[in-house]
C-alpha cells in the first residue's frame, strides 16, 4: 500500500536510497517507505530516534522476516526502546501507522572512522562535545551520539539479586600453579614430611599430601551500548556491576562507536555511584555499531588482550555490524585463540528457531563456543552462572 504524498515527502528526508537499496527512480523502495515514515512520526511526537536506530529497525525487520505485524512490532520496540511510561503512546502510534500494511526492507552500511579507546584512569580526557546536530543521510550512519546517561529504576531485581548471591561460587574456576595442603593429592609435601621425621626420630607414619589450588577464571564482559541495544543497556550495566563486586577477577568493556573500559567505575561499592561514573565515562551511548573495529582496538592494546588470555569472554550484542564484516570475523577469530571460550548473547536469539542471518555474525559463528539468548538480563545472568559447569 502506498503512502500519501505528504508522508512520502517526509520519508525522503530520513534515509537516502543508497542505504536502503535502490528503488525506481532512485527514491525509497515502496516496502521500506512506511518503516522510515514511522521513525519520522515518532520524532514528530517527541520520541528520541537517531538515524542509526532507523537503519537498525530496517535490518531487524528484515531479520525477523517479517512473518507478520507482530514481528515488525517486536523489531520496533527493540530498536526504538520507548520509555516504559510512554509505551501506550508508542503502541497507539504503531497501530495507527502499520495496521493493514505489508513491510520488508534491508539495509547495509560501513563507516570508516578510527575506533577511539577510553579508560577510567587518572589523566584521561573527558568525553568530547558533540559537534552540532546529527544530519540524516549517508553521514548519519557513522555519526556518534555523545551524551551522559541517566539510568532508569532497577528492573529484573530478582534475577540480579540471585546472580549476586550465586556468583562467588558459580563463576568458572581454573587450576592454579600454587599448591595447598590436602588429605589426598598427587604431590608429597616434603617440608612437612621432613619436619615430622625430625620429631619422630626419623619415622614418617603418614606422608602429607599437596594438591593444586583453584581460583576463579577471569570473566571478560563486552557490552554493546549502541542504539539497537538501548533496551538492554541499563540492565546489562547493573549486571556488570554485580559481576565486578562478586567476581574475584572480572573485566567489563563497552563498545558502540568507541571502546571504553569501565571496570574501574564499576568497582565502586554503591551501584548508584558506579552507574553515574559509568554514565559520564562512556560517551557513545545509543549511537552506531562498529563491532569489528571495537574488537580490533581491544586486541591492539597488549594489556587489554592479556585480559582475554584464558578468560571466559561473553559478548552481549545483537551483532548488527555497521562496519566491514571481515573485520569482525577476523577479530572474533583472534579472540577465540586467546580465550578459554567466547560466547555471544544476542536478543534476537530469544525468537524460536533463531539462526544468524547477518554476514558478520554468520562468519564469526564457527569461532564461537556458544551463541545464546541475550534477550533479557535474567538470561544473561543465567548464562554467566552456567559457566562454572562448563568444560
Amino acid at each position: 500500500m502506498s503512502l500519501p504524498d505528504d508522508q512520502q515527502a517526509e520519508t525522503a528526508r530520513g534515509i537516502p536510497s543508497p542505504v536502503l537499496g535502490e528503488g525506481q527512480g532512485g527514491g525509497l523502495p515502496r516496502a521500506a517507505a512506511p518503516l522510515v515514515a514511522f521513525a519520522d512520526r515518532l520524532r514528530g511526537h517527541g520520541f528520541a530516534v537517531a538515524p542509526d536506530q532507523t537503519i537498525g529497525f530496517l535490518q531487524a525487520t528484515d531479520l525477523l522476516g517479517p512473518t507478520g505485524i507482530a514481528a515488525v512490532r517486536r523489531a520496533a520496540i527493540a530498536l526504538f526502546a520507548p520509555p516504559r511510561e510512554r509505551r501506550a503512546e508508542f503502541d497507539a502510534l504503531f497501530d495507527a501507522h502499520f495496521i493493514g500494511r505489508r513491510i520488508a526492507a534491508a539495509a547495509e552500511g560501513a563507516p570508516d572512522d578510527d575506533m577511539e579507546i577510553r579508560e577510567d584512569r587518572p589523566g584521561t580526557a573527558p568525553p568530547p562535545e558533540t559537534e552540532g546536530e546529527q544530519e540524516a543521510g549517508i553521514e548519519a550512519t557513522a555519526a556518534e551520539a555523545l551524551l551522559a546517561r541517566q539510568f532508569a529504576d532497577l528492573t529484573e531485581a530478582e534475577a540480579l539479586r540471585r546472580f549476586a548471591r550465586l556468583a562467588p561460587s558459580s563463576l568458572p574456576q581454573r587450576v592454579s600453579r600454587r599448591k595447598r595442603r590436602a588429605r589426598q593429592g598427587a604431590g608429597i609435601d616434603l617440608r612437612r614430611a621432613l619436619r615430622a621425621a625430625a620429631r619422630q626420630d626419623g619415622e614418617v607414619l603418614d606422608l602429607p599430601r599437596l594438591t593444586r589450588r583453584t581460583r576463579q577464571r577471569r570473566v571478560l564482559l563486552l557490552l554493546d551500548v549502541s542504539g539497537s541495544m538501548k533496551a538492554q543497556t541499563d540492565g546489562a550495566l547493573r549486571l556488570a556491576h554485580r559481576l565486578i563486586q562478586a567476581g574475584e577477577r572480572a573485566e567489563v568493556f563497552t563498545f558502540g562507536t568507541r571502546l571504553t573500559r569501565v571496570t574501574g567505575a564499576l568497582r565502586l561499592r554503591s551501584e548508584g555511584q558506579a552507574l553515574a561514573r559509568t554514565g559520564t565515562l562512556v560517551a557513545d551511548w545509543d549511537g552506531g555499531t562498529r563491532i569489528g573495529d571495537a574488537l580490533e582496538a581491544f586486541l591492539a592494546v597488549p594489556r587489554f588482550a592479556g585480559f582475554a588470555r584464558g578468560a571466559a569472554v561473553v559478548v552481549v550484542s545483537d551483532g548488527l555490524e555497521r562496519g566491514a564484516p571481515e573485520a569482525m570475523i577476523a577479530a572474533v577469530r583472534r579472540l577465540a585463540r586467546l580465550a578459554w571460550r567466547v560466547d555471544w548473547l544476542t536478543p534476537l536469539a530469544a525468537e524460536p528457531g533463531f539462526a544468524p542471518r547477518t554476514e558478520a555474525l554468520s562468519g564469526a559463528l564457527p569461532h564461537l563456543t556458544d551463541l545464546g539468548d541475550g534477550g533479557s538480563i535474567g538470561a544473561v545472568a543465567e548464562h554467566l552462572l552456567s559457566l562454572g559447569a562448563a568444560r
